[in-house]
């Protein structure tokens, strides 16, 4: 009896030891896992499928936080030489998408995932992948595995990521088999807590400009804005030495900024400066960087250089006893700004770029329309006319493509067509002059106006996307050097960057054609000093009638190089064909070479020849 006693309490040590293991194993693990009762011979199987799941999860949850809440960013859109932004900001080779820009032409744009934007991007992302899990070995020991298609549910909370996975799955091993429907893992992330607390220092910023209103004050601290020198001389500032003590101090001084409750301790009492008034739940840190696109503008200039020019020997003013330079600059500034926002808990960290604009000195006008909220607007919530979409390529054969409708800038998801017929019967959101907007995979994006007052129907036509390989010439020769190549349509454009990027994606259609050759450069502009002789008023008694006499002083602009110039390039209008895409694999764009400048006059009078200089376009 004590021996069977001994044993026994050995197997209760034992199980209470496994036991404590496993409610040990689940309170650090970073995600729940429910799993159904299953054959143990079904059992790993099933939860490499589950474990699998949830590393799918984890994988879309960290593309969210590190892009601004995106999987697959928005279509590309450049920017220009008047706005410096596209809209992502390229931040260590990762694309980020602004939750607000200026857009090429000045247009101020947003593009703030709502969370339910978020939910149903990183469901798909869950589909896309549910049924690509590795179940080699498992097969090799004679599973036989069936799933279904699948449709993922996902709901983002503060500090969770909950995932229902509907996919039907059979597993067979031997004489045992199991059949689940359902599928769910409960993930511990901070997700939702981030995003929320990035969506208020965002709609702070858009009530407040607070970030603009920082970039005022460095502008007004390391350049030379308003202001008085005791002086008869002239005062002269180098506009790239304004440029770039000024970049450096935006840089240093946006990262010294901080809101109320970090995990750090709070500026001293004199630094409060950089604390602002923002309590949000997690660390926020703000990034810019000097080596980010930038645009600087300041009138009036003289070229390269501010100049600003004495007063004070005018008749009847020489009672003052001295000469003065007053001077006033308004400065165009644009930049980009990353704001990471960072869980005390968990060290997750969201992050999304918006782009600072100061116009004359003076912050940007905030938006007028209301940033992106967290619900679904209801325009979209109520679809109660029946309505059928048909797709079709330019042949006329049926082409499968997502639909959606736009109204007022509110665009609504409205489904899939059928699987090769191109057709979706659905309700759409009552509107008028709103835009069906159909996306397919290889085709172009089509938005075709229409009123969804009655019941109806609607053909779209996609233009069919054709991958080409762009060869450049100079002068009837291969060119190897860097070149930027753009497609300029009314509704598309594309742009390369030559000789990294050489194929391209083009539809039929008209286009403007532009190369920019740049080339090596010493164009050097030389030093200026010059004479200049003012009267100013005498001094003594004389001076109280106006008398006057003659003071020179030196200007002095130093020397200034030039060290990029275009070389070659041109533009040319062309209708592309899609025979000739369809047909062809290449296109030869042949332009010529201009006048290597050695002056600044002639690197002006080379951007006159390009507008004139034709390309040669050749599809092979």
């Amino acid at each position: 009896m004590l021996n069977k006693r001994g044993q026994l309490t050995v197997f209760i040590i034992i199980a209470i030891v496994i036991v404590a293991a496993i409610i040990i194993y689940f309170a650090v693990k970073s995600s729940v896992i429910e799993v159904v009762r299953l054959p143990a011979s079904l059992e790993p199987a099933y939860s490499s499928f589950l474990f699998c799941l949830e590393d799918n999860t984890r994988v879309g949850i960290d593309l969210i936080e590190s892009q601004a809440g995106y999987i697959e960013p928005p279509e590309f859109e450049p920017g220009s030489n008047y706005m410096p932004f596209s809209n992502q900001l390229d931040f260590l080779g990762n694309p980020i998408p602004y939750w607000n820009y200026i857009s090429g032409n000045g247009l101020e744009k947003e593009q703030v995932p709502t969370k339910e934007n978020i939910e149903e991007e990183l469901g798909k992302f869950i589909e896309a992948r549910a049924r690509d899990c590795d179940f080699g070995d498992f097969y090799n020991q004679g599973f036989y595995i069936e799933q279904s298609e699948p449709e993922a549910d996902v709901q983002i909370n503060d500090k969770e990521v909950i995932v229902n996975l509907k996919m039907a799955m059979n597993l067979e091993k031997a004489e045992d088999s199991a059949f689940v429907n359902e599928h769910k893992v409960v993930l511990n992330s901070d997700l939702g807590l981030l995003y929320n607390a990035a969506k208020q220092i965002y709609d702070k910023e858009q009530e407040e400009l607070f970030l603009e209103r920082y970039a005022v004050d460095n502008l007004r601290l390391y350049a030379p804005v308003d202001g008085v020198e005791l002086t008869c001389s002239p005062q002269t500032w180098t506009a790239e030495e304004v440029f770039s003590g000024l970049r450096d101090a935006i840089e240093a001084n946006t990262l010294a900024l901080r809101t109320k409750g970090n995990d750090y301790s709070l500026a001293s009492e004199e630094n409060n400066y950089f604390v602002i008034d923002a309590d949000v739940g997690a660390n926020v840190r703000f990034i810019s960087s000097k080596n980010w696109p930038y645009s600087f503008e300041v009138e009036p200039s003289e070229g390269n250089v501010l100049i600003a020019m004495p007063v004070g020997n005018q008749p009847g003013i020489g009672i003052i006893g001295f000469c003065y330079v007053p001077y006033h600059f308004v400065y165009d500034i644009k930049y980009p700004v990353l704001i990471q926002v960072e869980s005390f808990d968990s060290g997750e960290v969201f992050q999304f770029p918006v782009a600072l604009v100061l116009d004359n000195n003076n912050p940007r006008k905030s938006l007028e329309a209301e940033a992106v909220g967290n619900e679904l607007p209801d325009l979209c919530s109520y679809k109660n006319t029946l309505t059928s979409v048909n797709v079709y390529d330019s042949h006329l054969i049926p082409v499968d493509a997502d639909i959606s409708y736009e109204c007022f800038g509110v665009r609504c998801n409205i489904g899939d067509t059928v699987s090769g017929y191109g057709t979706l019967e659905a309700n759409f959101p009552q509107c008028v002059n709103g835009y069906v907007v159909a996306e397919a995979d290889g085709f172009k994006q089509s938005r075709e106006l229409y009123s969804t007052t009655s019941e109806g129907s609607l053909d779209v036509i996609l233009e069919k996307l054709y991958e080409i390989q762009v060869e450049l010439k100079l002068d009837n020769s291969a060119y190897s050097g860097q070149a930027v190549i753009s497609f300029i349509s009314e509704d598309y454009s594309k742009t390369l960057v030559y000789p990294e990027q050489k194929s391209i994606n083009l539809s039929e259609g008209q286009y403007e054609i532009q190369v920019y050759i740049y080339g090596s450069s010493s164009i050097k502009l030389n030093a200026i000093k010059e004479k200049k002789c003012i009267n100013i008023p005498q001094s003594g008694p004389l001076g109280l009638f106006g008398f006057t006499k003659e003071k020179c002083y030196d200007i002095e602009i130093p020397s200034q190089t030039v060290e990029n110039a275009l070389t070659g390039g041109g533009k040319q209008n062309y209708y592309i064909l899609e025979s000739e895409l369809s047909n062809s694999n290449n296109l030869e764009i042949n332009t010529n070479s201009l006048p290597v400048p050695t002056n600044i006059e002639d690197l002006q009078n080379n951007y006159l020849l390009f507008e004139n200089n034709n390309l040669e376009v050749i599809f092979r």
